[in-house]
Formats: C-alpha cells, structure tokens, sequence
C-alpha cells in the first residue's frame, strides 16, 4: 500500500505549495523542509514551492536554508505541508491557516489532528527518513540539494544513526541517498566540527553537570549565565544536552536554560520513555528525546522529581 499517494495527488493538484515546519528549526526540521522542496520542484516541474519559518540558526550552512518571505494571499490558493510538528503552537509560520487545503507529514508521537491530511509515523527515525520512503516508493528522483538536506535530517535524528530508532528502514534510505553520491565528509564536518571557542564552551557546561538522588544527570543555566555566554539560545538548550549522554550509570539527563520566556527543557534517556513527563509539562517529541518550556525553576524542581521518581521506580 502507497501511503504517500494521497499527499502526492494533493501536490499534483495545487501549484502553489508551501512548506513549513517546527520553529527554532534542528537538522530534521530543516533537512525535510529543503528535501521536500527540493524534490518537487525536481519531479514536479512548473510548480512554484515556498519555504517558510524562522531562522536556519546553526544550520544556515544547509544549501538553500533561506526562508521565503511572502505575502498573505499567497496561501489562499496554496497548499501548505507542515512538517516535523506535533503540535499547531510548534508550527513556525501559523499562516498555513490560511492556505486552501494543509498536509502533515511527522514522526512524533501523536498529541493532536493539525492538517487537513495527516501521515504519522512515529516509528520513523526522523521526519526526513519518511520524506526519503515517499521517494523510493513512488520512484521519485533526488538532485544533490535534496539528498544532502534529507541525509542531514535522518543523521541528525538518528544521532548518526545510534539510537534505537535506527533500523533496517533508517539504514535502506541511508543507502538511497548515498547512492546519490552526495559528500557526507562535507555535512558530518559542518555538523560536528567544533572551534576551540565551542570546545571551551563544553568543557565549562561538562563542570555545570549536577546529579539527583537516583542519578539523574541535568544542568541548569540561569539567565544571567547564558547573557554572559553570548552563545545562541539552542547552542546552550539544545547543544549542551548531548555532553551528559555517556556518562556511566546515568539513564536519564536533562538540560534547562532559562530565557526571558520561560526555561527551555530538553530531556532524553537511553532507557526510559520520558515522553508522558514532558507532555505532562506542556511538552511532547519522543519516547527518549522530549522537550518543554517550564514556567520557572519550581517547574524544574517539580520535573526533576518527577523524572528522579522515573528512574527509581522502574529498576
């Protein structure tokens, strides 16, 4: 069964597509939203395709990573495909509202109906995995900036492909787009490469790791901590994370920064789903990888025990 023939024959019947996807965009969000792009306008020709969002941030060495900025009778008659988003207050660029006819195609665990027409697998090692199976199953071709970008997703999700996500459909679209012949020397250099500045910057955060009583490892930067760092937002949220997931005996690690918005948290686990902690805060993503924005840090003390109550009672 072709699961993607509804959403192409969407395509096929608009000539105006616009693509978006979640806000503060990660390597999967961005690499769908230029894959998909990218393979219309190479199997759809005369098609006029947007990409809409915010900033690319660390990822703006992507090809083509700027966004469009367009009117709002654009997307009267338009068709909007929303990607990577579980939820309509993730969607970077609410204006798919206003679009003839939305589709959904995402990889999170399901939190609600966003899209007219909606494909969810949460299976799927990433969002840029399903967009790869659409090609394969209906022999779409992919130029260089399509493969590239969809690689970049799938490595990104998949932690260059070490999470139990990964399996044998995660490794078969791999094997798709190398046969691309796309240069991931070139993407794994400008994903991982850190300056001596970036190196310093997390031999500072490794000091900040503090542990709970069931050893869960988290850090915790106040707002005063990240004006002083001058580091981007999600350089501190998002890429700190990762320094506490090899650290023996810890299952679960979570990282909080605060901002004049709230404290941006992003929690993973090698064991546990942490999931139903993370939408119990307002959040969502996946079984091991799961995000929120807590109110203060009475909301962090609540969530640590909550996650300390996790880890200890499911030996």
């Amino acid at each position: 069964m072709n699961t993607y023939k509804s959403i192409l024959d969407a395509v096929k019947a608009f000539d105006t597509i616009i693509i978006h996807r979640h806000k503060s965009p990660d390597g999967d969000a961005l690499g769908s939203q230029i894959g998909l792009k990218h393979l219309l306008l190479e199997n759809f020709p005369g098609k006029t395709v947007y990409m809409v969002g915010d900033h690319a941030g660390r990822y703006a060495f992507m090809k083509d990573s700027e966004m469009d900025d367009i009117p709002d009778e654009i997307f009267k008659n338009a068709l909007s495909i929303l990607l990577d988003s579980s939820a309509k207050h993730l969607i970077s660029d609410d204006r798919y509202t206003l679009s003839k006819f939305t589709c959904r195609i995402d990889h999170h665990l399901f939190v609600e109906k966003i899209a007219d027409m909606e494909y969810v697998d949460s299976a799927s090692e990433s969002c840029a995995g399903l967009i790869v199976q659409m090609a394969i199953d209906n022999g779409l071709t992919l130029n260089e900036t399509a493969a590239s970008a969809l690689y970049t997703g799938m490595a990104t999700d998949s932690g260059r492909f070490r999470y139990d996500s990964t399996n044998g459909d995660t490794m078969r679209r791999a094997a798709f787009l190398l046969d691309q012949k796309i240069d991931i020397s070139e993407i794994y250099r400008n994903l991982y490469a850190s300056d001596f500045d970036q190196l310093l910057l997390r031999a500072r955060y490794t000091l900040k790791i503090q542990f709970t009583e069931k050893r869960v490892a988290y850090i915790i930067t106040t707002y005063d901590e990240l004006k002083e760092t001058k580091a981007d937002i999600f350089a501190i949220s998002r890429g700190m994370v990762g320094i506490m997931s090899d650290i023996k005996g810890v299952d679960i690690w979570a990282n909080f920064t605060e901002t004049e918005n709230g404290v941006l948290c992003e929690l993973r686990s090698d064991k546990y789903d942490i999931n139903p902690i993370a939408v119990k805060y307002g959040g969502g993503g996946h079984k091991k990888a799961s995000g929120a924005t807590l109110k203060d840090m009475d909301e962090v003390r609540r969530m640590l025990s909550d996650l300390d109550a996790l880890s200890g009672g499911q030996e």
